[in-house]
């Protein structure tokens, strides 16, 4: 996590780096904490740097802190914003650049703890990795590449978003069990896996796939490959 605290008073920014300190390693969160007195620097600094949360101080000497995040979300629209400010008149401004929170001076640390619960709950959690071996190298396949495998005569053929077909030897057993316990991947026959992700229909027997292919679903599991679409749809949209 990269933070940017952006206050034009030395004694904000040091108590505010202080306190997040404390509890992000309390939380045991890797981070790193960048300070700017001034909006302009800081907005040369983001032109290089990606941050994951910015405290922005709206009464500044020079460009106050809405003009600043009028400017920064420009190139920006995923960082989590904060402003420090003595007073929320500026609400409709923050609004409008897409402000998470106030956090109103003086704040205690009681009032960061809070905050940053909701800015945790708020990052993804990173996409998880299959390390395979093909032809003597390692490589990294992110799960969300994944549309489906299958196996046949000793062999797994992985079929990818990049539209490359990967083939390993390997059990189907071996392969399949870090996948498994990721809600989006299923089982659907004896020799074949499909990532939900990328399921565009099921018929009762098929799973059309978003790359055209149909994907046949033994009998006995053709009740559970329904429900398991349906949840995992249902938990896509947030219901």
């Amino acid at each position: 996590m990269t933070i940017a605290i952006v206050d034009d008073i030395a004694e904000e920014r040091a108590l505010l780096r202080k306190r997040l300190e404390k509890i992000l390693l309390q939380k045991n969160i890797e981070f790193h904490c960048c300070e700017y007195e001034n909006g302009e620097a800081f907005l040369e600094a983001s032109k290089n740097q990606n941050f994951t949360v910015l405290f922005l101080d709206i009464y500044m000497d020079g460009i106050n802190g809405i003009e600043i995040a009028r400017n920064f979300r420009k190139f920006n629209k995923d960082c989590m914003l904060i402003f420090t400010t003595t007073s929320r008149d500026h609400a409709l401004e923050g609004f409008q650049v897409r402000a998470m929170h106030y956090l109103v001076k003086p704040y205690s640390e009681e009032d960061l703890i809070s905050l940053f619960d909701e800015i945790l709950s708020r990052i993804p959690a990173p996409e998880k990795i299959l390390e395979l071996k093909i032809n003597g190298s390692d490589l990294q396949v992110p799960f969300k590449t994944i549309i489906y495998a299958e196996h046949f005569s000793h062999m797994i053929r992985i079929f990818t978003t990049t539209g490359k077909e990967l083939v390993i030897r390997q059990s189907f057993g071996t392969f399949t069990a870090p996948l498994i316990e990721d809600s989006r991947f299923f089982i659907c026959n004896r020799g074949t896996i499909i990532n939900m992700e990328h399921a565009v229909d099921f018929d009762g027997t098929m799973f059309l796939m978003n790359n055209g292919n149909k994907i046949g679903v033994s009998r006995e599991l053709s009740k559970s490959a329904r429900q398991h679409f349906m949840d995992y749809l249902f938990q896509k949209e947030g219901f």
